[in-house]
This record gives structure tokens, C-alpha cells and sequence, in this order.
């Protein structure tokens, strides 16, 4: 899975993932209004003692929908309120993979400015969802110096674990990630039920089994990157999509086959949405967030494309059917070689340059297409769904 997405939008990007993160979860717990902190039954919980609580475990787990500006403001202030008692902390991000490590490094040492954290990282290709969603907490964790730890595996790992079985790949190519535990059978039911509700879900059992064992391997792969810094005494604060942690499911479940048992699982809820009849063990505490879409950032402009390196420039992997790519003729295989007369040498400066680009523009855009060069105009519709 090498392809490299532009702004194609969260669900087509994370065709395993995603899944879990962006659809509701089975049962939620009732809503806490918001700014009040419950626990899973329901009960008020006083915000002074929970994080005097959080703050002495081993591992704390702050749940996310990924694309939800206020579920992010909600970790940020979070990870404020554990750091006040507990400096000696790291943020372990699900959004990025090990190799990304020496870019996180860099931006906490203040060396690398935005732009060049995001090309440096290959955050679009990495994780794809808007990084304006995650800046606030990348500056807080460069502000007061606490280091920033990649716990995911790149997709092509991920894939190779999942199709070809963790024996087959040595040791130090999975970064010495041990076989995931188990999913119990709580987990599989309900990995199984979302994956049923993805309206392009034509499946059998086997492929179940591989939405199953994908989800297993970026579930240990996270607990293995937050059990290492907890074993060291560090707070170790791991930040990943809710989907991961309801119900002390998927990476609760693998710190505990780690030996790491001492974890707090704290997730945002919104009001006034989703929310049923209390349900125990969903999460340690529940904090309430006020629904508000106009909190959101702005839905970029979707060209309808993957695209992935090429030395001539950017190659189109694949093209969306009825996007913008398909009815201006952009074609699998062309490479993009300027966009709105700029040149492109990574991914990143198509994605840049469409994101800038707004309702009923045309983007004229160069491409080779079988060694010619030729023109093509995008036109963005005036109001894109």
C-alpha cells in the first residue's frame, strides 16, 4: 500500500482503520454535559482527583474521532492537566509511524518549522487527516519540551504482518514488535459489526479475519511503543482513535498482555449525540464536549486522486471515479509535473496547492503522460460535497 493520497477524504484513505474511528461506537455511554467529567456509569467525577489519578498510572489513553477539531482541543487541554502533575511525560501518536520518529525529534528540538516537519514527517501520506487538526498539541509538546513518540507501522508493514503472519518477518524489520494477544471475542464481534456497516463491505470470513488481524497489528504496535516508555517510570500518553480503547479492548487489551495493567482509558463524548443507556467498562472517565460544527476547520477541496513519487514528479496511482481528477481526463500512471504553473516535486505540493484552491476554480495542472507533455484543467465545483 504504497499509495499516496492527496485530499481524498479520511474514509477512503484508512480502508481498515477508519472504519472504527469515524462510525459511532455500538453503545455509548450517556453524555456528560459538557466541561463535566463522568465515569462510565454516569457518576460525576471531580477533576482535581481524576487527574491525580491518571497522573500515577503507567499509561493514560486519550480517545479521538480523528477528524473532530473539538475532540483535539479537549487532548491538548488534557494533556495540560497531566503534565501539571506529572512532567516526566511522552505523547505517543498513533498518527505517525516509527519512521517518522526523527522528524518528531527534530520539531520538539525546535529545528524543523512547520512546513518542514510536515515533508519531513510525510504526514499526508502517514496519516492524510488535515495537520491543522494536530498543530496545537504538536506546540505544546515543542513548547514545554516533552518528547513525541511514533507508535504506528507504516501500512506497507502493517500489510506484510497482516497477509504474510509475524513469523515471516524478522525481528528487527517489525522493530522487535512481539505477535499481538488474542482479540477476545467481545472485540471481534464488534470489529465485525463495523466492518459489516461500511457501505462497500462485500466480504466473507476471510476477509473479517484480515480487518481483524490489521486491527490487531496496529493495536500491539501501539502498546508496544507506550509500554516501552512506561517500563522507564515515564507517564506515557497515548493519543489514537476511540476505537482503540472502548471497552479496554484493542490497546488495552495488548498493554496488558505487555505486563502494563495500570492504564486509564479517558474519552470525549459529545452531547446530545449517540448516547444511550450507561454502559460499564467503556472508559475509565467521560468528558463532555459541546456539539458545535461551526468548531470545525474548513472540508478542503477533493482532486480525487492517490498519488505517490515519481522522479518526474508526482504519479497518479488511481483515480476517483466522478471526482474532479476523472472529469478534467487525469489518468492512472500520469505524472503531475506543475499545478496552477508551480512545480511539483513531492506529493505534498500538489496536496498544498489544492487545499488553497477554492469553490468553482479551475487549477490548470501539467502532466507526462507516456513521456508527453500535455495540459489539463480541474475544475472545482462551486459547492463540493
Amino acid at each position: 500500500m504504497t499509495a499516496r493520497p492527496d485530499t481524498l477524504g479520511p474514509a477512503l484513505r484508512y480502508s481498515l482503520s477508519f472504519l472504527i474511528f469515524l462510525m459511532p461506537a455500538l453503545a455509548l455511554a450517556a453524555c456528560p454535559a459538557p466541561g463535566e467529567w463522568r465515569d462510565a456509569s454516569g457518576q460525576p467525577l471531580s477533576p482535581d482527583r481524576l487527574f491525580e489519578d491518571a497522573a500515577s498510572a503507567q499509561v493514560v489513553l486519550l480517545g479521538e474521532r480523528h477528524d473532530r477539531m473539538e475532540h483535539h482541543r479537549w487532548q491538548l487541554h488534557t494533556l495540560a492537566a497531566l503534565h501539571a502533575q506529572r512532567p516526566d511525560m511522552v505523547i505517543g501518536l498513533e498518527m505517525l509511524p516509527r519512521e517518522s520518529q526523527p522528524a518528531l525529534d527534530a520539531w520538539v528540538a525546535g529545528e524543523l518549522d512547520e512546513q518542514a516537519f510536515l515533508t519531513e514527517s510525510d504526514w499526508d501520506r502517514a496519516w492524510g487527516f488535515d495537520a491543522d487538526l494536530y498543530l496545537p498539541i504538536l506546540h505544546f509538546a515543542r513548547i514545554h519540551r516533552v518528547p513525541l513518540l511514533a507508535i504506528n507501522l507504516d501500512r506497507s508493514l502493517v500489510s506484510r504482518l497482516r497477509e504474510e503472519g509475524w513469523d515471516a518477518v524478522p525481528p528487527e524489520e517489525r522493530y522487535h514488535i512481539t505477535p499481538p494477544a488474542p482479540a477476545t471475542e467481545a472485540y471481534r464481534e464488534s470489529l465485525g459489526k463495523v466492518f459489516a456497516e461500511h457501505p462497500s463491505a462485500h466480504y466473507d470470513d476471510a476477509d473479517i479475519e484480515r480487518f481483524v488481524a490489521g486491527q490487531q497489528v496496529w493495536d500491539r504496535a501501539m502498546a508496544a511503543g507506550l509500554a516501552q516508555v512506561a517500563e522507564e517510570g515515564i507517564l506515557a500518553v497515548g493519543l489514537m482513535g476511540s476505537g482503540h480503547l472502548e471497552y479496554g479492548h484493542g490497546v488495552p487489551h495488548q498493554l496488558r498482555d505487555l505486563g502494563i495493567a495500570d492504564t486509564r482509558v479517558l474519552l470525549p463524548r459529545e452531547s446530545g449525540t449517540d448516547c444511550t443507556e450507561p454502559k460499564e467498562g467503556l472508559a475509565n472517565a467521560l468528558f463532555g464536549i459541546a456539539s458545535n460544527d461551526r468548531f470545525e476547520p474548513p472540508r478542503p477541496l477533493l482532486l480525487g486522486v492517490q498519488i505517490d513519487t515519481d522522479p518526474a514528479g508526482v504519479r497518479i496511482e488511481s483515480v476517483i471515479p466522478e471526482s474532479v481528477a476523472a472529469e478534467a481526463g487525469l489518468e492512472a500512471a500520469d505524472i503531475v509535473t506543475s499545478a496552477a504553473g508551480l512545480e511539483i516535486r513531492v506529493p505534498r505540493d500538489l496536496v498544498t496547492i489544492v487545499r488553497r484552491q477554492q469553490p468553482g476554480h479551475v487549477l490548470p495542472l501539467t502532466v507526462l503522460r507516456d513521456g508527453e507533455p500535455m495540459e489539463i484543467l480541474a475544475r472545482f465545483p462551486a459547492n463540493q460535497e
